[in-house]
């Protein structure tokens, strides 16, 4: 199969993004052009003369469609987001497996709090870094709290002890400065934390002077007591000033990236450099899925860091090599900040030091991931190929899901779907299902139930235009259960009544010998004790044991901790605490009449109805619902909802 060449002359000589597809119509590579019509014209030439992945990308794609712009920078762009969007396989990827932390400040808070944080970013929080290692900023910030004392603890720490009108070890070792006990006014707090901020971006020449002065003018008035504690915190600044490397200026902002690449891998490592100061840094790894030269992978690298920057765009971007086409870059890249940013590579002086230093950062990175992969990358494809030869697969199973359930004598039952992916964990592709129409323990309805919802919803993706096709539009290349010939026989029954029998492959792990059984045959598959394929059944087998287990206990738990005075209307947790409290807990509820709890002037009659209601109401004994499929929907969370 080849792609189909559009008709002369009804490829557009104008920008834009163009977009293969194979024949499900799935996206497989993205590209922009300033020209489509002389950059898809090249696509179409003799295969013998391409590169090997732009070849192999142009056999798969069975047909091409372009979007058209107004100029280049809207093309690249556009490209990047499609990119995003479609996660094409022919296209270069930047992996970052790492989640990075950051000393974070929560201004939104009353009284704002420095803490290390990792994940998505939250509104109202000043975030620095990123940095390498956590304990790199704890040891920064131990520094920093004995001249800024700003808040640590958390809230309920900190209301805790302002209920306690005394305050915690911290202030005593003046890392705190006490708002919780009142020992220092708003507007001197706001002071400290504006200080530390700036601190944090690189201003130190500022806030050193200040503490300078302020000792000499202590020891002036002869408060030698107060001018030794300031000696001190000018003492811990100054540690703290020589952890951040001093690279230019001290108005420069500037991002130094490194990249240290081989045939089909780049290690990237960035240094954030804010007025004059390295602030942070982070790394990735890109997948080089396409044929690039060293400038078209730079691009690559800047399209994927500025779309979303971590820590804004700065005003300089120093670069091993300029991209393929630098003006187009630069251009991008002020249109994203406002104002001018430039492209640049040093020759010489201390960038030019720092950028050897990144790149050695990089080079290093590379050859850590190397050893990793070197044994990883090879035994997964064993594995994969021990698999199509032990189950007699039609092909190798790249995707592979596998069900489990759990629950405590029939009670909280759920099921669990994880999914391995060239060998690897998909956590983002995880499912978690509530089973609904199972009384009693019967584990192979459990699993029927889980199977008929997932698949089902396979089949609706399927006859669904490719844009509005959910994440599960795809079938697995081998559908797992766990257990034996009873959970083997549901899943071959379920296939069936779908019409999939001959398009999902399926098979059944036995915790016995880790036998595999597969249908219409009596006797299991006994796959090698030391084979990889073994070893991959068993990691998706537990990794589908212990996600399952869990969702069960956060059920469990939720249950047991559910209150009386849960699912009230007008009654949200506000009222709740508040009516617990005044009246003395929730057993002094329960005794409480209807004119005891109207007479409360601040819950409404109605609601102090439903609570007397709700309280009062007898028991029922729950029905049992009719058994029936019930439509599979899932949620980027993994969890299934009720």
């Amino acid at each position: 199969m080849a792609v189909r060449r559009p008709p002369a002359g009804t490829i557009p000589d104008c920008p834009g993004s163009y977009q293969f597809k194979d024949r499900d119509g799935r996206v497989i590579y993205v590209g922009k052009a300033k020209s489509l019509r002389q950059r898809l014209s090249s696509y179409f030439g003799d295969p013998r003369l391409m590169m090997a992945r732009t070849a192999q990308m142009v056999s798969t794609a069975e047909s091409v469609e372009w979007i058209e712009v107004r100029n280049e920078v809207e093309a690249l762009m556009l490209e990047y987001s499609l990119i995003k969007q479609h996660r094409p396989r022919f296209n270069v990827r930047l992996r970052d497996d790492k989640s990075y932390p950051f000393l974070a400040v929560t201004l939104g808070d009353t009284w704002p709090r420095a803490r290390v944080m990792r994940g998505t970013k939250q509104k109202g929080t000043r975030y620095f870094g990123p940095y390498a290692h956590a304990y790199a900023i704890r040891e920064t910030l131990d520094l920093l709290l004995r001249t800024f004392p700003i808040r640590t603890c958390s809230d309920n720490k900190f209301e805790h002890h302002e209920k306690l009108g005394r305050p915690c070890l911290l202030f005593h070792i003046e890392k705190c400065a006490g708002p919780c006990v009142g020992e220092v006014e708003r507007p001197d707090y706001a002071q400290l934390v504006v200080e530390l901020c700036d601190f944090l971006d690189g201003k130190t020449e500022p806030v050193v002077k200040r503490l300078e002065a302020d000792m000499r003018g202590a020891a002036a008035d002869l408060e030698f007591e107060r001018a030794a504690r300031l000696r001190d915190r000018l003492a811990t600044l100054h540690k703290a000033v020589e952890k951040q490397q001093m690279v230019g200026e001290g108005d420069e902002d500037l991002d130094v990236i490194g990249i240290a690449d081989d045939d089909l891998e780049a290690s990237v490592q960035v240094f954030f450099v804010r007025h004059g100061r390295v602030t942070g840094r982070k790394g990735f790894i890109v997948d080089k899925v396409e044929d690039l030269t060293f400038p078209e992978l730079i691009g690559k690298v800047l399209e994927g860091m500025y779309y979303e920057p971590t820590l804004g765009i700065p005003k300089q971007v120093v670069l091993p090599e300029l991209p393929d086409d630098p003006a187009l870059y630069e251009a991008w890249l002020c249109e994203l900040k406002g104002t001018k940013v430039t492209l640049k590579v040093p020759q010489r002086g201390d960038k030019r030091a720092l950028q050897e230093t990144v790149v050695r950062n990089a080079r290093e990175e590379l050859n850590r991931h190397r050893l990793r992969r070197a044994s990883d990358h090879n035994s997964r494809a064993r594995a994969l190929n021990e698999l199509q030869d032990h189950l007699e697969l039609p092909e190798a199973p790249l995707r592979i899901e596998c069900y489990d359930m759990s629950h405590i004598q029939g009670t909280d039952y759920v099921g669990s779907m994880v999914v391995m992916e060239d060998a690897l964990p998909a956590k983002r592709e995880y499912r978690r299902f509530k089973v609904k129409d199972v009384p009693g323990n019967d584990d192979f309805a459990a699993m029927r139930e889980v199977l008929t919802r997932r698949l089902s919803a396979y089949l609706a993706d399927r006859e669904k235009p490719v844009g509005e096709r959910g994440k599960f539009s795809y079938p697995p290349q081998l559908l797992l259960v766990d257990g034996g010939k009873g959970q083997l026989s549901v899943a071959v029954d379920v296939l069936e009544e779908l019409g999939l029998e001959d398009e999902i492959p399926v098979a059944s792990l036995a915790k016995r010998f880790e036998e595999v059984f597969l249908p219409g045959q009596s006797e299991p598959v006994r796959i090698p004790r030391q084979s990889e394929a073994l070893y991959l059944l068993q990691r998706i087998r537990d990794e589908a044991h212990r996600f399952a287990i869990g969702y069960h206990r956060q059920l469990r738990d939720k249950r047991m901790t559910t209150s009386v005075l849960d699912d009230i209307p007008g009654l949200g947790p506000t009222r709740q605490k508040r009516l617990r409290k005044e009246l003395g807990g929730v057993a002094a509820v329960k005794q409480a009449t209807l004119e005891e709890l109207k007479a409360l002037s601040w819950l409404p009659d109605p609601v102090a109805a439903a609570v007397y209601e709700k309280i009062h109401a007898p028991a029922k004994r729950p029905a049992r619902r009719p058994s029936q499929p019930v439509p599979f929907t899932g949620d980027d969370t993994g969890a299934m909802p009720t």
